[in-house]
């Protein structure tokens, strides 16, 4: 299988040889699908059975209203996983879409039959459900991180607090992101123009450089 290199680098797939992750592919059913850039894989109201594990491009999880106003959750890239949560609960309604940011292949496993007794009663199985946790409880930190930078009161505090979370993850002080300046905007609640506006400030004020997705951070301001 081409992406076994991907899968062996996630989560879910932890700590499991190439043999058991052929193996407990069959056991959760999964099924390849592709989705072409800005096609929903999911949509809100929507019921699944299945976690989506992204084996090539990127996926945007996004929270819509009834008027178009967009909320990205996060973004999802190769060898990570979205719907989980909604996935291990019987009967869960969805309350975010899967759109692609770009041309994507993924798989779609089947976590209510891993959830049942195996019947192959293969040995892996308590490896999934465990993997299946740390998934999970990534996932809650990733949108802890997210209701952080929302409770800041203002567009420019939500943007410091997002940049430095980000630059701390990334143990570097210069970092790419993974959203354009739209997506960003969208992702912290925020006005796009009133954001540039901050980030415009902040670039003169020397707290940081910028171009395109690329951040550079000072931790005192640089005077030119």
């Amino acid at each position: 299988m081409k992406y076994l290199p991907v899968l062996r680098k996630t989560a879910f797939f932890r700590q499991m040889s190439d043999e058991e992750i052929l193996s407990a592919l069959n056991c959760v059913g999964a099924k390849p699908a592709k989705a072409s850039k800005d096609e929903y894989i999911l949509r809100s109201g929507d019921k699944t059975d299945s976690m989506g594990l992204i084996l090539s491009g990127s996926v945007l999880i996004v929270q819509e209203d009834l008027w178009g106003h967009r909320n990205i959750m996060t973004k999802v890239d190769a060898g990570d996983f979205f719907a989980e949560p909604f996935a291990v609960l019987p009967d869960a309604v969805l309350n975010i879409s899967a759109v692609a940011s770009q041309d994507c292949e993924y798989l779609l496993l089947n976590l209510k039959k891993m959830l049942t007794i195996c019947p192959s009663a293969c040995q892996h199985h308590n490896k999934l459900i465990q993997n299946l946790v740390e998934v999970l409880s990534g996932k809650i930190l990733l949108f802890n991180d997210k209701i952080t930078h929302m409770s800041k009161r203002s567009t420019g505090e939500k943007l410091m607090s997002y940049l430095s979370s980000e630059a701390m993850r990334q143990g570097s002080l210069e970092f790419d992101i993974p959203f354009n300046r739209q997506q960003l905007a969208d992702y912290l609640c925020v006005d796009r123009a009133a954001m540039s506006v901050e980030l415009s400030k902040l670039r003169k004020a020397g707290f940081l450089e910028t171009r395109r997705n690329h951040f550079i951070l000072f931790t005192e301001p640089r005077t030119k």
